[in-house]
């Protein structure tokens, strides 16, 4: 009996280690995806006059699309959202136009026809509702798209997003004032570089730039008619310590929304998801995952 207890031990041993080992190497293999690059898991859908890129993994559950920042922003900065998500549903992350593998195409930037894009490429993916997160400029895109189209959207989280350019810090107002186009490739010319080895056309950086400034020097991104009329749960999420906006604008943002939760993430900026991810992260699986009220 004892040498039977032993030889199971062993073999108990054995299997521990085989499955801490295939734990390491999934989470090594994880950790070796470029997301935004991604050749297993891209696509291309074109929308009118340009071609639009995404990424889908997972499957199962209720598709949730990803709408990343602006200018700096990119399917890359959902890298930990993407790991966790995939794993019970099917993530649909999409490049904004202008950004990494997305064309620029011909028209002026604007959050509307951003929501334009999306739309196209959800309903390319699947006929059903979906979820949304999106974050900074994915935000406003998120606002713009579920006001349009309350019969694509079930919920829908907006981390750092703002309704208009007076909400902006004072700081960030300044500095968005005081910078050119050409001061983003002079100040970090390795982004740019590495930037413009996934645009289909790298020539027109500086056009890309000058895009976006206008459209988020627009006074109003989302008018407070658009927000009220979000009739669907909607978690609104801001670091306490966000340098580019001001918290209580989002405290007014929650409150214009009909069906709304707020979640200030402490001691974090921004990109909050670069801060306190995990936190984060669990945050935004509770609201989703949480029961039909």
């Amino acid at each position: 009996m004892k040498a039977n207890l032993k030889w199971i031990l062993a073999i108990c041993v054995f299997a521990l280690s085989l499955s801490v080992g295939s734990e390491a190497h999934a989470k090594e293999a994880q950790s070796r995806i470029l997301y935004g690059a991604n050749a297993s898991a891209g696509h291309y859908f074109q929308v009118d006059d340009a071609k639009i890129y995404y990424e889908t993994y997972g499957s199962g559950g209720t598709p949730l699309v990803l709408l990343h920042g602006g200018l700096y922003g990119y399917i890359e900065e959902f890298g930990d959202l993407i790991q966790q998500m995939s794993r019970y549903r099917r993530v649909i992350a999409i490049a904004t136009r202008g950004h990494g593998r997305s064309e620029l195409g011909t028209k002026p930037f604007s959050y509307k026809l951003f929501a334009n894009d999306a739309f196209a490429v959800i309903r390319h993916e699947t006929s059903g509702k979906v979820d949304v997160l999106g974050f900074s400029d994915g935000a406003v895109t998120s606002y713009t798209l579920t006001a349009a189209h309350p019969e694509l959207v079930r919920r829908l989280v907006a981390i750092g997003g703002p309704r208009k350019f007076a909400d902006w810090a004072a700081d960030a107002q300044a500095e968005f004032n005081n910078t050119k186009p050409g001061d983003v490739e002079r100040d970090s010319p390795q982004f740019v570089a590495d930037r413009k080895k996934l645009m289909p056309q790298p020539e027109r950086w500086q056009e890309f730039v000058e895009r976006l400034n206008a459209m988020e020097s627009g006074p109003v991104y989302v008018s407070d008619e658009q927000i009220r009329s979000i009739k669907v749960p909607t978690l609104i999420v801001a670091g306490d310590r966000d340098q580019y906006n001001q918290t209580a604008k989002f405290v007014e943002l929650f409150q214009l929304l009909p069906s709304g939760e707020l979640a200030i993430i402490p001691g974090c900026g921004h990109v909050v998801l670069a801060c306190k991810g995990s936190f984060t992260i669990a945050a935004v699986e509770a609201f989703l995952d949480s029961p039909e009220k």
